[in-house]
């Protein structure tokens, strides 16, 4: 298996000793992580910039960055179509993940692609946020009660939203993580670090919350297709807020504060694994003194190290294959207890059995 890809992060790997067969390697392996415009940044970032790429790899990364570009024009309109439509509203807007990289002008947000708008509201305000929204035309097009119930009693997110004639989707969350899993956050803790944008009247996380947000979101996962994505994602938060000389202290502090230790040491390593993420003296002795050992522990951590690999074909292997499917069996488990999951699991065996009709999402 030859994962070019992470090596162009990690420093492994130069371009200027690419062969086309390389080129053509390493270019699918970014479009099939959803990584092209951040490779084509990448590359932009260094000194000459792409311009320095032969004639037709640097067209194709030039041809990337403009459609990120066009997106991300798309994802501003519909962010004030969504502020039109929540204003006068007495909770806060919290926007998650992408949305609140590009919102607020954080690292993660340079050329990445995304096209949901993923945002959290106090537990007690959803009904009324639904009403906003569905008024300004989104929808749920989840027709089917169980799944209804799954999303409403057990996950940490109502079914998607999706605007009836432009088609874009929110995710509305109440919390970080499904009530039901074994990391569950209580949203009130995150709500009191929450931070405005501007006058904009919207939110983001604290910046050690959104760390934590997006490193058990991706220890969770249970589709991997761009867990490389993610983890240069928290990668870039933790360059970016790292600067700020209190804020690795308080990284520590607040995940062993929320029971986020496990997610927030397992990425720190395969960050450092794989882009040689640097880390000041307290981070790197709280690594040291926890480290990912023990039997479960380092299984997982090879697992993840499997995992986090472009989804393409020079990196398949049985090895990858059976990793992907023990991290997707260990997220239900994670997420769901064993009451809740296993009526929940036969019931999708049974509906891969026998399909919905057309439209109808399933839970899970």
């Amino acid at each position: 298996m030859t994962d070019l890809l992470s090596g162009v992060w990690g420093a492994q790997v130069r371009p200027s000793e690419f062969s086309p067969a390389d080129w053509e390697l390493l270019l699918g392996q970014a479009r099939r992580a959803r990584l092209l415009p951040r490779l084509a940044r990448h590359f932009d970032d260094r000194d000459g910039g792409l311009a320095l790429l032969p004639s037709p790899q640097q067209h194709y990364l030039r041809g990337a960055l403009h459609i990120v570009e066009r997106q991300r024009h798309e994802v501003l309109a519909e962010l004030a179509h969504m502020r039109r439509a929540l204003r006068g509203l007495a909770t806060p807007v919290v926007l998650l993940k992408g949305a609140a990289y590009l919102f607020a002008g954080l690292p993660p947000a340079r050329a990445r692609m995304f096209s949901d708008l993923d945002i959290m509201v106090e537990r007690g305000q959803i009904a009324a946020v639904e009403d906003a929204l569905l008024a300004g035309g989104w929808i749920s097009e989840e027709r089917d009660a169980y799944n209804q119930r799954y999303y409403r009693e057990w996950m940490h997110e109502v079914p998607p939203l999706r605007h009836v004639q432009r088609g874009s989707v929110i995710d509305l969350h109440h919390t970080i993580a499904p009530p039901t899993s074994r990391f569950k956050v209580d949203a009130e803790r995150l709500f009191e670090r929450v931070r405005p944008v501007g006058a904009s009247g919207l939110f983001v996380l604290g910046p050690e919350d959104m760390v934590l947000h997006s490193a058990v979101h991706l220890y969770q996962e249970s589709e991997f297709d761009h867990g490389l994505r993610d983890l240069l994602d928290l990668h870039d938060l933790l360059l970016h807020f790292g600067r700020e000389p209190a804020f690795w202290s308080e990284l520590l502090a607040r995940a062993r504060e929320l029971g986020l230790e496990e997610p927030l040491f397992h990425l720190l390593h395969q960050a450092q694994r794989l882009f040689g993420l640097p880390l000041p003296a307290e981070a790197a002795a709280a690594l040291a003194a926890r480290p990912i050992g023990g039997p479960a522990m380092s299984l997982v951590a090879a697992l993840l190290a499997q995992a986090l690999r472009p989804n393409h074909p020079s990196c398949d292997s049985p090895t990858a294959r059976l990793a992907r499917w023990l991290l997707y069996v260990r997220s239900h488990w994670m997420r769901m207890p064993l009451h809740l999951l296993l009526p929940h699991l036969m019931r999708k065996a049974y509906m891969a059995r026998f399909p919905a009709p057309t439209g109808t999402q399933r839970a899970g």
